[in-house]
């Protein structure tokens, strides 16, 4: 037999070795993934009064900008409920009857922007505005109906230059005599939303390096603890990622408690305030109740709480494990 012959023979043996090395190679680092995730785990419980601190600190880090999460979706809220109300009313001339006005207001509500129209005859604008002041004997007095009928219109886009657009249009159609809008609150809301959102913005960046800060400390600490362990293994050949992935994994507990620790601590204020606060908005004759995270954003605080705690460890253990070095 040729030694061609023999080295064909010979390749698949080969072959099957390297890969059955391979698969051994990836069994064993999942298993050392499982058994750091445990162990890590094992390890915070073992020190309850310790970790309950860390992940005090890292809820109250994470309540305050999660807080202004809720408080923008609640001004969000109130914000449809204004859209709602943010409408023009357009009056007709005094020589405009019944029939012309439903015309116009067929008109009206088949221009473009403009979102809805509700007619409001001359007769119901006196009914409403006679139960509004409670004048019911002194106008019933009056020959005529001194006002006139008039549409209120909803327009398609609130914002305060498609408001003011549409109220010039409207303006210039024939029969009608004035257009009535307010534009300052408009203008003040959508200057409002834009502060809560920036502010919101700048706390969730500054809070979120508080919560680096307080795991980096932590496990900057851990590390030290467990320094002549590390020169141990760094001795026998573990690379810098085998020794750092169970302070990375401590790290993700610790970024994980907290955020359910501050979901909890949310949820507890959340019902706490809810009487007051619906009271409140009750003596206004509004309904309002303060909305919760919900199951989206609650998983999504938990997601970047978790990325923020593994973050933290993944800078405090690459920092300090450059500066152990083995005797």
């Amino acid at each position: 037999m040729s030694q061609r012959e023999t080295a064909k023979r010979r390749a698949p043996s080969g072959a099957r070795k390297a890969q059955r090395s391979g698969s051994q190679s990836g069994r064993a680092w999942l298993r050392h993934h499982r058994a750091m995730l445990g162990d890590s785990a094992l390890r915070l419980i073992r020190r309850p009064v310790a970790t309950l601190l860390t992940l005090l600190a890292i809820a109250i880090a994470l309540i305050l900008p999660a807080g202004l999460w809720i408080a923008l979706d609640s001004a969000k809220l109130l914000d449809a409920e204004l859209d709602e109300s943010a409408t023009l009313t357009v009056y007709f001339t005094g020589d405009v009857d019944e029939s012309r006005a439903m015309t116009l207001a067929g008109e009206i509500g088949d221009a473009q922007g403009v979102a809805g129209t509700r007619l409001v005859t001359a007769a119901e604008g006196l009914a409403d505005f006679q139960q509004a002041l409670g004048v019911d004997d002194a106008l019933s007095q009056l020959d005529a109906n001194p006002l006139p009928a008039s549409v209120v219109v909803t327009p398609a886009s609130t914002t305060p230059v498609a408001v003011a657009a549409l109220s010039d249009r409207l303006e210039t159609l024939a029969g009608v005599d004035e257009v009535r809008l307010d534009l300052a609150w408009l203008d003040r809301l959508q200057q409002l939303a834009e502060v809560g959102r920036r502010v919101a913005l700048a706390l969730a960046l500054l809070f979120g390096l508080g919560v680096l800060l307080v795991v980096g400390n932590t496990v900057r600490l851990a590390v030290e603890s467990r320094r002549q362990e590390i020169e141990v293994v760094t001795l026998i050949g573990a690379t810098h990622a085998f020794v750092r992935r169970p302070f990375l994994y401590s790290g993700a507990w610790y970024g994980l408690g907290g955020g359910l620790l501050a979901l909890g601590i949310l949820s507890l204020g959340g019902n706490w305030l809810a009487s007051p606060v619906a009271a409140l908005a009750e003596s206004y004759g509004a309904h309002f109740s303060l909305p919760g995270l919900g199951l989206g954003h609650s998983a999504l605080l938990l997601v970047f709480s978790t990325i923020l705690g593994w973050l933290g460890a993944w800078l405090a253990v690459g920092r300090h494990l450059a500066d152990i070095k083995p005797r």
